[in-house]
């Protein structure tokens, strides 16, 4: 959105990086910066840094970075304006006047107090004739009212246009009724209708406490089971989760992720008030990163029919990618939390709970279900699947234990299982050298961005085009001596725009930072923050102005770099700048 650059300035003023990321961070000071674990995916050695200085932070490990509007788009998952709209909150400023941003930032407020209205209305009913038949299911599942105020369940009553008519009353429109995804449209005559009828209301509540969707279960066994809000402005299945608003204030150390409300919801009122449920989509990236934001350790619950076991197989890996320890929990005696609460309350299953096996333990229960250990030819794949799974472990002293664990479930020697463990480690190591030796044969493979929607077609140009705009950020002055370069001559698009937009904030004599560049996607502002923490040394007028013909006489030749050019221009720049890696 376009905001006025003073203001963008001023906001950024008013609100130090340091304090803004200290909110979510604990920071230690190192020289300069400040460095803290990166809250952006899971670590045990910081590597998050925030400059002060430069307005900027940056992780070496993720390659997330940016000013402080970046850094509340990423934590709190916002959009470029309504991180604006945050951080003026914060420190009390009025957000200028922007059509656009204004518009859409309304509708969404609209839509916020819809869904609102509409999970009032949903609560009311069920206390209604209308609801008489939810109040009876939700009792039979055993919920008391004081589960139900809590998650505020509601019941759409069995009737067209009970809830659009409401709303109208309420003074929304059709078409906002059809935007927040509460009304379908028919085909036949094009009028809306209620899109959830007869079925329980689960309210979907994000962790700023604004309703944003609906879930509808329905009472017998008609399909769907589960109806879902569809995407809106406002809803994302693939970042949010059932209940995380309320299991993210649990005084346990743990998280407990589950496949359905009503899992989540029996586990909360037996006191294990940190459950949380996917929105009838299956495991995100996103919903892991979201879950490491209020914990370090997951125990995943998922049903034990195939689909559900699959699902756990699929989810370890997201979630141990976002930094998090996982445990699996496999019921026993029961289909899922809620029958097993119900039948052995709550102590029974804190047992459960203690005994849930590390994911490692899982696996190897899980390659044991695949075959026959009582036959030969079963239990020789099993043994060259387990050995191939241990060797992918972390450190000896697992490979070890879990080595033997297999041997155990084989019926053969620690020893055999050892061999092959080794076998399998050796090919692994094979095929991760050869992965290296490919990258360590392209020293200009290695400097391309991390991200890849960033890629750099000329390596030469665009590493002296990285040390134009790390030099321009911490000395604007040198844009006198680039009078003659154009943001065309840039060979990568990027780097031409931020050029462009600080030349621009130069002549209109505002303020050079990161901070101060617009429209720029997450990922190209991580790589811009990215150059300015790489490279520190001291700026050099020489330097730059080797720089600035570098870019000239790239954009006029038409060669290819070899490998060797590439490395004598980046050792010439490190001599003249002194950059260090």
């Amino acid at each position: 959105m376009a905001f006025p650059p003073s203001f963008i300035d001023e906001l950024t003023a008013r609100n130090p990086i340091e304090d803004v990321v200290g909110q979510y961070v604990t920071l230690k000071r190192s020289g300069a910066n400040l460095f803290g674990l990166c809250p952006f995916h899971g670590e045990k050695t910081p590597s998050f840094s925030v400059a002060p200085d430069k307005g900027i932070y940056y992780c070496f490990g993720c390659h997330k970075g940016g000013g402080v509007i970046n850094f509340m788009m990423e934590i709190e998952g916002l959009s470029y304006p309504d991180a604006v709209r945050a951080l003026a909150k914060r420190v009390g400023m009025e957000v200028p006047e922007d059509e656009q941003y204004q518009s859409r930032y309304r509708q969404q407020e609209r839509l916020w107090a819809l869904s609102k209205e509409a999970a009032r209305f949903f609560n009311r009913q069920l206390y209604l004739p209308p609801g008489a038949q939810g109040l009876a299911y939700a009792q039979k599942r055993g919920m008391p009212k004081s589960t139900l105020i809590r998650f505020g369940i509601g019941f759409a009553p069995n009737s067209w246009t009970s809830l659009c008519d409401a709303m109208r009353e309420k003074g929304y429109t059709d078409q906002e009724l059809k935007d927040s995804g509460l009304a379908s449209v028919s085909q036949k005559n094009g009028r809306i209708y209620d899109r959830f009828r007869n079925r329980l209301m689960f309210p979907i509540i994000d962790v700023r406490g604004n309703v944003i969707g609906f879930g509808g279960r329905v009472m017998d066994d008609s399909k769907p089971k589960y109806l879902n809000s569809p995407e809106t402005i406002i809803f994302n299945k693939r970042k949010n989760l059932f209940a995380l608003n309320l299991a993210k204030k649990s005084k346990l150390d743990y998280l407990i992720l589950v496949e359905g409300y009503m899992d989540a919801v029996a586990l909360h009122q037996y006191g294990f008030d940190c459950a949380v449920a996917s929105l009838g989509t299956a495991l995100t990236e996103e919903h892991a990163a979201l879950l490491s934001r209020y914990t370090e350790n997951v125990v995943l619950i998922y049903d034990g029919d195939q689909a559900g076991q699959d699902a756990t197989r699929r989810a370890i890996p997201m979630l141990e990618r976002a930094g998090l320890q996982v445990k699996v929990l496999q019921m026993r005696d029961a289909k899922d939390p809620d029958e097993f609460l119900k039948k052995f309350g709550a102590d029974r299953f804190r047992i459960l709970l203690e005994e849930s096996s590390n994911r490692v333990e899982y696996q190897l229960r899980a390659i044991a279900k695949k075959y026959d250990l009582h036959v030969d030819e079963d239990r020789v794949r099993f043994i060259s699947e387990a050995a191939e799974f241990v060797s992918s472990l972390g450190n000896a002293v697992q490979r070890e234990v879990y080595g033997t664990r297999a041997a155990e479930a084989a019926g053969i020697s620690y020893e055999a299982m050892k061999i092959e463990v080794e076998k399998a480690y050796r090919r692994r190591l094979g095929r991760e050298k050869k992965k290296q030796e490919k990258i360590d044969l392209s020293p200009a493979q290695k400097l391309q961005p991390k991200s890849r929607s960033i890629r750099y077609d000329n390596m030469k140009s665009a590493m002296a085009e990285e040390g134009i705009i790390s030099m321009v950020l911490r000395e604007p002055a040198l844009l006198d001596e680039a009078q003659s370069l154009k943001p065309e001559t840039f060979s990568s698009p990027l780097l031409g725009k931020v050029f462009s937009q600080l030349r621009e904030r130069f002549s209109e004599g505002l303020e050079i930072s990161v901070s101060g560049l617009a429209d720029l996607e997450p990922e190209e502002m991580s790589h811009v923050a990215g150059i300015l923490q790489r490279q520190r040394g001291p700026v050099s007028e020489q330097a730059f102005r080797d720089c600035v013909a570098t870019v000239q006489a790239e954009n006029q030749s038409s060669h290819i770099e070899t490998v060797e050019d590439l490395m004598e221009f980046r050792n010439k720049m490190k001599e003249r700048k002194g950059i260090r890696e």
